[in-house]
């Protein structure tokens, strides 16, 4: 047994990760980190123990969302312990390994896939209930690994109601659906404003184009997010209003993840 493998089965025997749910959009700024951050926080809300594995090698943002940036992770005999945010949730990030965060990382996508497969295989993730995986944009390389390389339950797709982004989530939707991997449906972000004054919303961009897409695609509508400054910012922002705003789509999710076990 290499030493490499040896290191991933003392880190994998610690572990017991009952559900996992990736996050993934197949295009960057639609807020897929931040999704899966509210994701994350609904969950652990609800009493369930909970951890992030934040995919996204090149652009990691979970830390910062989580208000995690002058953290850094430990290693223990060759196994990577996560670092634990404030409200207990345990987070795994590249940018809990560099000390710049600024630095870019210019890697080729073989490297950078091996560090999402040992973000799974070397990490002391311990007990949860439930792992999200924030994954990165796109359909190549890193995505691919997650898929082949973790177990995982169920897909939510993040899109926004502009014609050009539901094209591209298509060939993200398309490839989980090659692959095998179960998705549990869509979570249109930016779907909506309120009116200040009398409360109603206000769909900038008409439903008709979510309508067809989500047809065209024959998925489930998990719920809508407004454009709100305590979603875009939620590592700064007041944050009373984001339980009623996400709660139930975290509910329809865990209907969805439940129903096909």
């Amino acid at each position: 047994m290499s030493q490499s493998d040896k290191t991933n089965e003392s880190a994998q025997c610690k572990n017991n990760i009952k559900n996992v749910i990736a996050v993934m959009s197949g295009k960057g700024g639609v807020g897929k980190s931040t999704i899966s951050v509210l994701l994350a926080k609904a969950f652990k809300n609800k009493g369930f123990k909970v951890g992030v594995l934040d995919a996204d090698i090149t652009g990691p943002s979970v830390p910062k969302l989580l208000n995690l940036d002058d953290e850094l992770a430990k290693a223990v005999n060759e196994t990577i312990i996560p670092v634990v945010s404030e409200d207990g949730i345990k987070v795994m990030s590249l940018n809990l390994l560099i000390e710049n965060k600024n630095e870019p990382v210019i890697w080729r996508g073989p490297v950078i896939s091996g560090a999402v497969k040992q973000f799974w295989t070397d990490v002391e993730w311990g007990d949860l209930d439930y792992l999200v995986i924030d994954m990165p944009p796109g359909t190549g390389d890193v995505a691919l690994t997650a898929m082949q390389s973790i177990p995982i339950d169920g897909i939510v797709m993040v899109s926004i109601p502009q014609d050009l982004v539901s094209m591209i989530v298509s060939k993200a939707i398309n490839m989980a659906k090659k692959m095998g991997t179960d998705i549990l449906g869509v979570i249109e972000n930016m779907s909506y404003i309120v009116c200040p004054d009398c409360g109603k919303k206000i769909k900038i961009f008409g439903e008709e184009n979510t309508d067809k897409f989500l047809k065209d695609m024959d998925l489930k509508l998990l719920g809508e997010l407004p454009m709100l400054n305590s979603i875009s910012n939620i590592s700064s922002s007041d944050k009373n209003d984001l339980p009623n705003v996400f709660d139930p789509i975290a509910a329809n999710i865990l209907d969805e993840l439940n129903s096909r076990k």
